[in-house]
């Protein structure tokens, strides 16, 4: 018999836990298994202000959204939100009920700009000490690499740049300017995103504004120990000594 699924019926009362639709081998549930997150309010709490102000996000919950769009592959924060409004392994990673509004996309821009970059090196610091308490990272044997990463700005926003300034009134900037372009101080730079810098990609030898990813990954199970992001120009080999250093402290 042909059967029809009527779409337009509403359930008043849902019971049970949004856990129960997800599979067990999701990412956001397994992560589930072994996340803590139990110091996060003792460490932000210094930035907040204990007796005025509109309650803000529960930093577990900040945390947990920025940890989700990672996951799933979800780089922007306004794209992140909308997906969290109708996927239900995302409103029930971060604690929010089918019916509870949503943090909005701004306030993640807003927390990250007041815990600042210390903070969240923190977090990565806290993340790497569970990962070797439960031994899937020892620091014995490591990998490192350099990775470019494409800047996230249009090829018309580059501009041209005289490096070198020129010290006396009088000088000649024409020849100042061919100098320059001898000496590779003639560059073009980002106005959108002055931190990004020209680099060469190995794959097409083609300059692009880029950062570059510098990464160490222990060797038992891929873990992450180390990271830092500098321009694209920096060289990586000027790099190594310190990002292993700062590996071997946090093993």
């Amino acid at each position: 018999m042909l059967g029809r699924k009527e779409r337009d019926q509403l359930e008043l009362f849902m019971t049970g836990s949004l856990r129960q639709l997800l599979p067990d081998d999701h990412i956001l549930a397994r992560v589930d298994r072994v996340l803590d997150l139990s110091w996060l309010r003792d460490e932000v709490a210094n930035l907040y202000c204990t007796d005025n102000g509109r309650p803000g996000i529960d930093p577990e919950v900040a945390v947990r959204l920025m940890l989700a769009g990672f996951l799933l592959g979800i780089v922007h924060d306004r794209r992140l939100m909308r997906e969290a409004q109708v996927n239900i392994a995302i409103r029930w990673f971060v604690g929010y009920g089918l019916h509870e509004a949503l943090p909005d996309h701004s306030s993640l821009t807003r927390i990250r700009r007041r815990w600042g970059e210390e903070r969240f090196h923190r977090i990565f610091e806290s993340t790497v000490q569970a990962c070797i308490d439960a031994k899937i990272a020892k620091g014995e044997v490591i990998h490192v690499d350099a990775s470019l990463i494409r800047a996230d700005v249009s090829w018309d926003s580059l501009a041209l740049r005289h490096l070198e300034a020129v010290s006396a009134a009088n000088a000649d900037e024409e020849a100042a300017i061919r100098k320059s372009r001898k000496t590779g101080k003639f560059k073009k730079v980002c106005i959108t995103d002055p931190d990004a810098s020209m680099a060469t990609n190995a794959r097409n030898r083609r300059l692009e504004p880029a950062y570059k990813q510098q990464t160490i990954v222990d060797d038992l199970r891929g873990v992450v120990l180390d990271v830092a992001v500098t321009t694209g120009e920096i060289n990586e080999g000027q790099m190594i000594v310190e990002r292993i250093e700062a590996a071997m402290v946090s093993t």
